[in-house]
């Protein structure tokens, strides 16, 4: 898989996305400027949200569109909200603009048909389906009928809303398919994070997963790196006391910055598997044990626990070689110290 310049498969880096949402605070030059940072971040992507309040939900100031599942925005209503959060989509150019003079991916989520044709006209590399669009099929499928990779979030999903919305993208021909394990919760516990999903995704649907993470610091990333994600999603934002609806589980440019220098180690020290040793390995085994002579031996002498031992360093006769060598003759002096070697032995 191939999103813009960058391949995306099981042996490759993570991707890391910046994930701006409503991080603007209504400000195209702090949607500009945040942008620049992520690319200092070492961020490989910017991603946005296109949507409005209407095109996500009606003003109606009824029960049920009134925020009360647990949530960091509870009280209010849905509309009030989005009106808040959403990118206007007049700035989307500019902010694709930017992203390319920056050497950054960027790309997006659609809620709706309209979206999906703005940035089909801005040309967008790649789409992203959020957590809670993950049930709306006819969503999916006309996004996967652009025949661009598509980046999937399963926070609300269970197996079989996975299921239809592969089912979706497939029908349409579309294979180029990133599920991404999501907690959603904002802020999400940590020991809801569940990383091992992150490999059970890839296994079980035959897909590159990744983390789309709410969590608050990079734990969950690392691990999720160690798990197998090469993918991850993470909401950036340029100053926290900017405030905004997504600020309090946002990572800063110094924290997404000490994040990614963290995945790329991880990614370092997951490593391969080789049982063949480096030379620094070989040299290490000098350090390892082997037979030496503990007390001095008379030419003729009999080898016995008493004059040999093995101990350190690792230039003498492997340790697997001690019971063969008990009982052997010595055919010269052999002083104390001495690396033990069959020469040694009659």
């Amino acid at each position: 898989m191939k999103i813009k310049n960058f391949n995306i498969d099981h042996n490759s880096p993570v991707f890391i996305i910046a994930e701006l949402s409503a991080n603007h605070n209504g400000s195209l030059d702090t949607a500009i400027e945040t942008i620049r940072a992520a690319k200092r971040t070492g961020a490989n992507a910017i991603k946005l949200q296109t949507y409005t309040a209407d095109t996500m939900t009606l003003d109606v100031h009824k029960p049920d569109f009134m925020l009360s599942q647990g949530t960091i925005w509870d009280g209010k209503y849905l509309h009030d909200l989005y009106k808040e959060a959403y990118t206007p989509w007049e700035w989307h150019k500019r902010l694709f603009e930017v992203a390319e003079e920056e050497g950054l991916i960027c790309f997006s989520s659609p809620f709706d048909s309209t979206a999906v044709q703005l940035l089909e006209d801005l040309n967008v590399p790649a789409y992203k389906i959020a957590s809670f669009e993950i049930t709306d099929i006819p969503l999916i499928e006309l996004v996967a009928s652009k025949g661009k990779p598509i980046i999937i979030s399963t926070g609300i999903a269970d197996s079989e809303d996975i299921e239809l919305a592969l089912g979706a993208c497939k029908r349409m021909g579309n294979d180029e398919i990133v599920l991404l394990k999501c907690t959603s919760s904002y802020p999400a516990p940590i020991e809801e994070a569940n990383m091992i999903m992150v490999r059970d995704l890839a296994e079980r649907y035959n897909v590159i997963s990744g983390l789309s993470d709410h969590t608050i610091g990079a734990t969950v990333p690392i691990v999720s790196t160690v798990m197998g994600a090469k993918v991850i999603e993470k909401h950036f934002i340029l100053d926290k006391s900017i405030g905004g609806p997504d600020a309090s589980f946002s990572m800063d440019e110094a924290e997404f910055t000490e994040m990614v220098k963290a995945v790329r180690e991880a990614e370092s020290a997951i490593g391969k598997v080789d049982y063949s040793l480096t030379a620094k390995q070989k040299k290490g085994r000098e350090f390892a044990r082997s037979i030496y002579v503990t007390e001095n031996i008379k030419k003729g002498e009999k080898i016995t626990r008493e004059n040999i031992r093995a101990i350190r360093p690792g230039y003498g006769l492997h340790p697997k070689h001690y019971n063969d060598v008990l009982g052997k003759s010595a055919n010269e002096d052999l002083e104390r110290g001495t690396a033990l070697s069959l020469n040694h032995l009659a």
